[in-house]
């Protein structure tokens, strides 16, 4: 894609100083907004134990050496998955994936626990297709996933990783038509991908679908299972599934009461692995700042961070639907390649955006949570929270979007005076004070008039989209009566 130019605006005067104050007084050096993340990384290990106990610190560090000289051979990955992993370019296996691969191998169940963005698809996908390859049976492994979004790619990265074998793979989630999807359950997919509200619509509509002769079991981000509230429909699904000979795998970034509950309801004598110390934790990769900024003039600064950023994919968090479509309506009239991606877009809408991102041809995603989870995007440079977070957790959701698998990004918090508390409760989940981001004051309001206007366009457009939402040809999808989420609703986060 042809790099977007930087936009030349002219001077214009210096607006009043803020009277707000400044978060907290900080001790700890700022660094110029300027600065890029630095070239990936090859990922090392936090903890390299391979009885799958959690480890210690000091015992984690010693791992360090032995976990880089670790190979997806020395896994026992056979050569055919090796080489699958070298053609998409995993040279060496995450911390989860060296813990977890041998233990699955040995034909335990297993509970993975570990931050966003470890490679965790990979730690389940490389032992089911390593069986598979020996085994060649239908309908051989099932992966639930919370979101559509994830789905598909958890099934995209099982048919890369399985291209060398033929593997087949089928995706069953909500917002899509059901006969397409039974069209392909008639083919006999070796790997079923779901979101748990529509597996069991097929379970209990489909005729001839079944899952009796399962062999894996996986569910991924299980903590956003269960904050779905899936937990009822995954009960009724286990309720089908074989519980002999059957092997399961549940994967999570934290571990909590729920989870308890749902491991002891579908795994057999669990092996824990435990990557993660905190449920709090960021990756040691992540560069991590904040930007006090008054609230009336957050456009501004958002828009002089990503003049520098042009060209470096860049995700934007929002709080709402209408902040998402907004900002990137503005960002579009600026001339930035900006996208929207939230839960009122149509399905296909949704995955268009992905598609979009992901080739590059646009290099900025203006994101609800809905993509803030699972969502695995290659080379993210930088993440901006244009809205704070609710929560600690989510922020580290969050941020997680880049600086993953061991590569360097930078996350960057806009914070105004009505944020300081939130972000404070923040920093102390983490455990760190956040350096603050210098910028210059000037440089920012210069860009006053240009983006006052792209501001004006934004909200005649918005309210264009609003007054044809759910109308044929509509970006947005129209509202359910009575608000009320039904189970093909699910799967799709601000449904």
């Amino acid at each position: 894609m042809p790099a977007v130019k930087k936009r030349k605006v002219s001077a214009e005067p210096v607006a009043a100083k803020s009277k707000a104050t400044a978060v907290a007084t900080r001790n700890a050096p700022s660094a110029k907004h300027k600065a890029k993340p630095s070239k990936p990384a090859e990922p090392t290990s936090d903890d390299a134990q391979s009885d799958a106990e959690e480890s210690s610190p000091e015992e984690a560090q010693e791992a360090e050496v032995e976990q880089a000289r670790k190979s997806f051979r020395d896994l026992g990955v056979i050569e055919e998955l090796c080489n699958s992993c070298e053609a998409l370019g995993f040279k060496n296996p995450t911390p989860i994936q060296t813990e977890s691969i041998p233990l699955a191998l040995q034909g335990r169940d297993l509970i993975g626990l570990a931050e966003t963005g470890s490679g965790k698809t990979a730690a389940f996908a490389l032992p089911i297709l390593q069986d598979l390859m020996e085994r060649q049976q239908k309908l051989f492994g099932l992966i639930m996933a919370p979101t559509r979004e994830l789905a598909y790619q958890i099934s995209q990265q099982f048919e890369a990783l399985g291209s060398l074998i033929g593997v087949k793979c089928a995706v069953l989630v909500g917002g899509m038509d059901m006969t397409p999807q039974q069209i392909a359950l008639g083919k006999n997919p070796h790997i079923i991908v779901a979101t748990p509200g529509r597996l069991l619509d097929h379970l209990e509509n489909t005729k001839g679908f079944s899952l009796k002769q399962l062999k894996y079991l996986v569910m991924d981000e299980a903590d956003r299972l269960l904050d779905l509230d899936f937990g009822p429909i995954i009960d009724k699904i286990l309720k089908v599934l074989p519980k002999e000979g059957r092997r399961t795998y549940l994967f999570s970034a934290t571990m909590s009461s729920k989870i308890e509950s749902l491991q002891r309801a579908s795994l057999s004598n669990p092996l824990r692995v435990s990557i993660s110390s905190s449920s709090h934790q960021t990756v040691s990769t992540l560069i991590q700042h904040y930007l006090f900024v008054p609230h009336k003039h957050k456009d501004l600064y958002l828009i002089h961070l990503l003049n520098d950023m042009i060209g470096h994919p860049t995700i934007i968090f929002t709080r709402t639907v209408n902040e998402t479509q907004r900002i990137a309506i503005m960002l579009r009239a600026l001339g930035f390649g900006a996208i929207p991606l939230h839960g009122q877009l149509s399905q296909s809408a949704r995955l268009g955006a992905l598609g979009k991102f992901k080739a590059k041809s646009r290099d900025i995603l203006v994101a609800t949570d809905v993509a803030a989870r699972g969502l695995d995007i290659p080379s993210v440079s930088y993440v901006i929270n244009y809205d704070l977070p609710p929560d600690s957790k989510t922020y580290v959701h969050r941020v997680g979007r880049t600086a993953r698998a061991g590569k360097s990004g930078k996350a960057l918090s806009l914070v105004t005076q009505y944020d300081v508390e939130i972000w404070l409760r923040i920093e102390t989940a983490l455990g760190k004070q956040i350096p603050e981001e210098s910028v210059v004051k000037e440089e920012v309001m210069i860009l006053a008039e240009r983006v006052g206007e792209a501001q004006r366009a934004a909200i005649r457009e918005m309210k264009d989209l609003h007054e044809n939402r759910g109308k044929k040809g509509s970006v947005l999808r129209g509202r359910r009566g009575g608000g009320k989420r039904g189970r093909d609703d699910m799967d799709h986060e601000e449904g």
